[in-house]
């Protein structure tokens, strides 16, 4: 089992800057990827953005050039630059992707991020 720990949430203006971070017990370096979703009110959870267990990255068009993953052991972060309004939601960390079921085994408990104009 593998739990994750979200952090880094919070509320800011447009064009600020936030950086999340997301901590999994356990070891599952070399054995699990992880990423980051987030959940706009009345909407459904979509994808900000990947990192396989290998290193590779993939972002959400919404965020390509203002986001970054990177990975630290059984840390994973997501520096977020050039905040919008749009970017407001509910951001979960997700570890351990499943093919089968075309989604994360494992999720956070989700931070709040609120951009501002």
């Amino acid at each position: 089992q593998v739990q994750l720990v979200e952090s880094g949430g919070g509320s800011v203006q447009t064009g600020g800057t936030l950086k999340l971070s997301c901590t999994a017990s356990g070891s599952i370096v070399g054995t699990c990827g992880m990423g980051w979703y987030r959940q706009a009110p009345g909407k459904e959870r979509e994808l900000v953005s990947r990192r396989s267990k290998v290193g590779s990255r993939i972002y959400a068009d919404s965020v390509k050039g203002r986001f970054t993953i990177s990975r630290d052991r059984n840390t994973i972060h997501l520096q977020m630059n050039s905040l919008k309004t749009e970017d407001t939601g509910i951001y979960y960390c997700g570890a351990c992707w499943s093919s089968s079921r075309a989604t994360y085994n494992y999720w956070g408990q989700g931070t709040q991020v609120t951009v501002s104009s």
